[in-house]
């Protein structure tokens, strides 16, 4: 299928109706959009073979849908760090940020230095980005050691004070992910969740009570990553 083909489907697919509910229920709003659920854009990358070529055009086509399937059919072993931050610089909302950092960025050897990077930013979604990425590396890089994941918690408790909604959830699902790679990172974890819990800023505070609350559940399921140390 070329690009053009693509987005002849994409534009057959379209429903202004869905556009809507996007919106009201999920906060999702997107220049170019024409409506249509990430479950049915899922679906349709099943059918369309991995090619960078193609990824990239469907980006360069500026149409929402187009982009998102470009997430999902770009290979993450090609990916450069300009392309990365050309791709997170046009991130409009969570579902386009979300969508290529679990299922590109985290799988790619720059992962961990775009996401430091990242985390520093102004803007409320390239910042997520950066925590949405530490989020998805701890379930894509199942042999990293533990001083891999406790760089990020002196990042975590100095970014815990921004009260922007899709920054501070994303904080907090990276602690929490941390937290659930394996029994030494899961008690670290708790120790940065106490100490946000103390904080008397409000975006903290929430952040590691939210997290408390989960890693300190009876059920909680726990990794046990990298493996040939915590299942040996």
């Amino acid at each position: 299928m070329t690009a053009n083909q693509i987005i002849e489907v994409l534009k057959r697919e379209a429903n202004p109706n869905k556009i809507m509910i996007k919106q009201k229920r999920f906060g999702i709003t997107a220049d170019n959009a024409l409506g249509i659920y990430h479950k049915e854009l899922k679906a349709l990358a099943k059918t369309i073979p991995k090619d960078d070529k193609l990824a990239i055009e469907l980006f360069e086509s500026k149409i929402y849908e187009a982009r998102l399937l470009c997430s999902k059919i770009f290979n993450p072993n090609n990916l450069t760090e300009q392309l990365m931050d050309k791709w997170t610089s046009s991130f409009e909302n969570w579902e386009i940020c979300d969508s290529y950092c679990m299922g590109l960025f985290a799988k790619s050897k720059h992962a961990i230095p775009k996401a430091i990077e990242w985390s520093q930013r102004t803007r409320e979604f390239e910042k997520r980005a950066g925590f949405t990425t530490i989020a998805a590396y701890c379930m894509a890089d199942k042999n990293a050691d533990n001083k891999t994941f406790e760089q990020f918690f002196s990042i975590i408790k100095k970014e815990s004070t921004d009260d922007r909604l899709y920054v501070k959830k994303a904080v907090n699902w990276a602690l929490r992910n941390i937290g659930k790679r394996n029994v030494d990172l899961k008690s670290q974890a708790i120790v940065v969740a106490e100490e946000l819990i103390e904080s008397n800023n409000k975006s903290a505070h929430w952040i590691g009570k939210n997290a408390i609350k989960e890693l300190k559940k009876d059920k909680i399921r726990i990794s046990d990553y990298p493996r040939n140390i915590y299942r040996a």
